[in-house]
C-alpha cells in the first residue's frame, strides 16, 4: 500500500516561464475511467509508456494510490473509453531545494491552467517555496485532474 502526500500551487506565469528553461518536459495524455469521490482509476500515456493508476479518497493531502506500468497499446485502447474529456498538458520536472517539483501546463479545454506539485514524505514536512508559486490550492477540488475532466478550466468564468 502507498500513500501519496502532494501538495498544489498555482503558479506566477512570468516567473515560470525563466525557470522552465532547464526542467524536462513531458506530453501527458490522461483520462478516467471511474471518477467517483471514493475511488478514481486513470490511464496515462507519457512518451511511450501506459500507466493505470487507482487512488483512493483524499484525506487532507494524503490518500493511498496505487500505479502500474501497463502495455502501451492496452493504455491506449483504455483511453477511449474514458469519462469526459482526455486531459492533455505538459509536465515539466525540476528540483528545488531537494525536492521534486512537477508542473502541468494544461491544454485543450483547461489552457491557461499551470499547476504545481510536490510530493512530501509527511503532511507536516517543512519546505521552501520557488519564486514562481503564486498560491496554494490542495483543498481546493477544482484543481484536480480528476475534476477537470469534467468541469475544464474554460467554462470556469
Amino acid at each position: 500500500m502507498a500513500t501519496e502526500i502532494e501538495r498544489k500551487y498555482l503558479v506566477q506565469l512570468e516567473t515560470w516561464q525563466q525557470a522552465k528553461i532547464n526542467a524536462q518536459c513531458t506530453p501527458i495524455s490522461q483520462g478516467y475511467l471511474s471518477l467517483e469521490a471514493e475511488r478514481t482509476v486513470r490511464i496515462r500515456i507519457k512518451k511511450e509508456q501506459a500507466f493505470l493508476t487507482i487512488k483512493g479518497k483524499n484525506q487532507g493531502v494524503s490518500r493511498l494510490e496505487f500505479e502500474y506500468s501497463i502495455p502501451l497499446k492496452d493504455g491506449l485502447e483504455l483511453l477511449k473509453l474514458c469519462q469526459g474529456t482526455i486531459i492533455q498538458k505538459k509536465r515539466y520536472v525540476l528540483q528545488y531545494d531537494k525536492l521534486t517539483w512537477e508542473v502541468d501546463e494544461f491544454e485543450g479545454d483547461n489552457t491557461g491552467l499551470i499547476v504545481a506539485e510536490v510530493e512530501l514524505e509527511s503532511e507536516n514536512q517543512v519546505f521552501a517555496l520557488p519564486s514562481w508559486i503564486k498560491e496554494e490550492v490542495s483543498d481546493d477540488n477544482r484543481y484536480y485532474n480528476a475534476n477537470l475532466v469534467q468541469h475544464p478550466f474554460k467554462d470556469w468564468l
